[in-house]
């Protein structure tokens, strides 16, 4: 069983000099690729329910898949909730199996998320559970505008709250589809100045390949959160499968089909994020 929570694989990463990809699943044919691709390049993997995830398929089920994979895998897997927006959605998690949770409070004041994240995170920890916390907000492409995160506010969040993880907003986006964009190197820099935990990248499909290696090599982010890329692999895989045969209506057999363009993009992906050899 390779059953893991946040901090058994960031850690390692934050002192090491290498980022574990937060990969966002939407159903069994992901998960399972994203996890043959971490055995195969010999890496932990975290697998993310988020809130879309949640809307099709409940947490308990999730959980029980997520456990399901990790109790065969011959890596490190993480069972993590991604973007809870309430303290009930990470009871469930936790109660579902979940080795770790995200509690988003980003479009909050200050001294809320603060109060509400650290309580989070305390009955995550007295479960056995990690915690991950957002400061500043990360927005979404073609949605809501980002705010970034203020360098004292990150530092006054990570001591107040206890948390595992902190996702910072320093020019990623959520569900970009190119990778045209960057981080902004300074701010990060002006953070990891005044704290000591991992830091998390969301919106990472939108971050160039050589920034996402250059960071993962040389800073605190030790975890990249992957969802559009990966899904847009899934769909020209899958709209390849179906046009192949127009006749074929078995959906077992098609989707079988996804199964290795899958984990070649998540292999490729994984890749960027390891250490020096």
């Amino acid at each position: 069983m390779t059953l893991a929570t946040l901090s058994d694989v960031l850690q390692p990463a934050l002192k090491q000099g290498y980022a574990v990809a937060g990969l966002v699943t939407l159903g069994w044919e992901d998960m399972r690729a994203y996890v043959a691709a971490a055995e195969a390049e010999n890496v932990p993997v975290i697998l993310q329910a988020g809130p879309s995830c949640r809307e099709h398929t409940p947490l308990p089920v999730l959980g029980a898949m997520f456990r399901n994979l990790a109790e065969r895998a011959a890596v490190p897997v993480v069972a993590h909730l991604d973007h809870g927006y309430t303290s009930e959605d990470c009871r469930i998690a936790i109660d579902s199996g979940f080795t770790s949770v995200m509690y988003d409070g980003s479009r909050k004041p200050l001294t809320q998320n603060i109060d509400e994240t650290a309580a989070i995170a305390q009955m995550a920890h007295a479960a056995g559970v990690s915690c991950e916390g957002e400061i500043g907000f990360v927005g979404y492409s073609g949605g809501e505008g980002s705010a970034g995160t203020d360098p004292q506010e990150a530092a006054q969040f990570a001591s107040e709250t206890g948390i595992d993880a902190m996702a910072i907003s320093v020019g990623n986006v959520h569900l970009q589809q190119d990778k045209e964009g960057g981080l902004d190197e300074p701010r990060i820099r002006a953070i990891e100045a005044v704290t000591e935990i991992p830091l998390v990248i969301h919106g990472g499909s939108g971050v160039p390949v050589a920034q996402r290696q250059s960071l993962a090599r040389g800073s605190k982010i030790c975890k990249f959160n992957i969802g559009t890329e990966l899904r847009m692999a899934f769909g020209e895989a899958l709209r390849t499968a179906v046009n192949r045969d127009p006749a074929r209506f078995d959906r077992v057999a098609i989707l079988k089909e996804t199964h290795d363009p899958v984990m070649a993009a998540t292999r490729t992906v994984l890749q960027a994020f390891k250490g020096e050899d």
